[in-house]
């Protein structure tokens, strides 16, 4: 059976001084003009979701990259979402505390509390630590993955 797994690469960030980044689809603009980009080396921006990161596959977590993290970043955090999940927007990631000078995650994160770096990960809506690979009800349609990352001010 196919599913359709779609992802939306989106990407939020907010500066040490607090102002707000403006995004559409994977990049951001700061009201500075500074700018940050995810990606992925295995999809992209809007494409299909390969089925190692989805429920009927490896359910691991996939690899991102990110570049231009403004300046006075204490840290990241990145939170992975299906917003067209039928009862609410569900929850597949959640991790921060990541250092700020981080440029990107590996494939396959460990499913663990805290990370090697220091970095936290949060229960996603499985009720489970870690990544919660794609996974929609079957006949519910497409569903897309949005994969936002934030500059913080501070560590969480």
């Amino acid at each position: 059976m196919e599913k359709t797994m779609l992802l939306g690469l989106v990407l939020f960030a907010t500066m040490v001084v607090g102002a707000l980044f403006f995004c559409f689809k994977k990049t951001c603009h700061a009201t500075g003009g500074q700018t940050m980009t995810l990606t992925s080396k295995r999809f992209a921006n809007q494409s299909r979701l390969p089925i190692d990161y989805t429920c009927e596959g490896k359910n691991i977590s996939p690899d991102l990259s990110w570049d231009n993290v403004p300046a006075g970043a204490q840290s990241l955090a990145l939170i992975c979402d299906d917003p067209d999940a039928p009862s609410k927007t569900w929850v597949h990631w959640v991790i921060f505390n990541m250092p700020a000078t981080t440029k990107n995650l590996a494939e396959g994160i460990p499913t663990t509390p805290k990370l090697d770096d220091g970095s936290m990960q949060g229960k996603n809506d499985f009720g489970k630590i870690g990544y919660g690979g794609a996974c929609p009800p079957p006949g519910h349609g497409t569903h897309r993955y949005l994969f936002k990352l934030y500059a913080l001010s501070s560590m969480l």
